[in-house]
Order: C-alpha cells, then structure tokens, then sequence
C-alpha cells in the first residue's frame, strides 16, 4: 500500500484517514458532517409537492388547473446529501493534487456511494484500490485498515 488516504462516509457524516506505509499507523486527516442532514427546517417540513387547484387560492382565476404531472427532481434531503458529497469530492481532488496520497480506500453507505461516485473525479476513479458499499463511520482508522487487510486476503 503506497500512501493511502481511507475513506468512510454516509449521507451525514464523512472522515478521511491517512496512512504512509502498509503496516504504519493510520492518522485522521478530516472528518465532515452534513449539518444539514439532520436539521428539519419549517420550510422544509411546510412545503407540499403538487399543485393547487388555482380556485383554492386567494387569487384564483375562476377554475382549476389541471394537474401537470411535476414532481421535483430532488428532494431537499437528497439535495443536501448531493451538496455534501461534492464537497467531500472536492475535498479529495485537492489533496490528490497537492499529493497528500497515490491511492484510496473508499467505504461508503450504498446511498452515498452512488451520490459520491457520480461526483468524484475521474482522475479519482482511476487510484480507487477499494471499494466497498458498507457504513463504516463508526470504526477508527486501525479497524479499517484490518477491514483492507481482510479484503485483500479474500
């Protein structure tokens, strides 16, 4: 394992760890909360998806509309999701340019994981040595280097 950066996240939380030599010890660069993953704002929790009948309104123009079918593209959770995967994303591509690792280990809940992978870059894609689609924010770095070990004994 050459310099490694590993990295672990979900939809609310993400921490990256550095290690230098296979069997040195692994030390956390960052770790990254999703503030917004957890608040539930009014507005969020006020607003409907659909249409109104316009002659519900105050200002209704004498009959209904019709429906037009229109669903949002994204919810607002999912949104804030997207927003901290691009930054976690961004996180990853200075430090790959800046050098900081040759390669990565990425340990991902399977919905971030999808989110994540379309916004990483490609130069990334490419030095990705793992990949695994499990939440593992709850293990430290020394227990995920022994989850790299175990794969690559599989």
């Amino acid at each position: 394992m050459a310099r490694s950066w590993i990295v672990t996240a979900n939809g609310g939380r993400a921490y990256v760890y550095a290690q230098l030599k296979p069997s040195g010890p692994v030390e956390q660069v960052t770790e990254m909360y999703n503030e917004d993953a957890s608040s539930v704002t009014a507005e969020t929790e006020a607003d409907k998806l659909g249409q109104h009948a316009a002659s519900n309104s105050k200002h209704g123009v004498g009959a209904p509309t019709q429906p037009s079918g229109y669903e949002p593209n994204q919810t607002p959770a999912k949104h804030h999701v997207e927003l901290f995967a691009r930054r976690l994303a961004e996180f990853l591509s200075k430090g790959y340019q800046g050098n900081s690792f040759e390669q990565i280990y990425l340990f991902a809940s399977p919905e971030f994981l999808g989110v994540f992978r379309k916004l990483l870059d490609p130069k990334l894609k490419l030095i990705i040595a793992a990949e695994v689609d499990k939440d593992y924010t709850k293990l430290n770095g020394n227990q995920l280097r022994d989850q790299i070990d175990s794969q690559a004994a599989a």
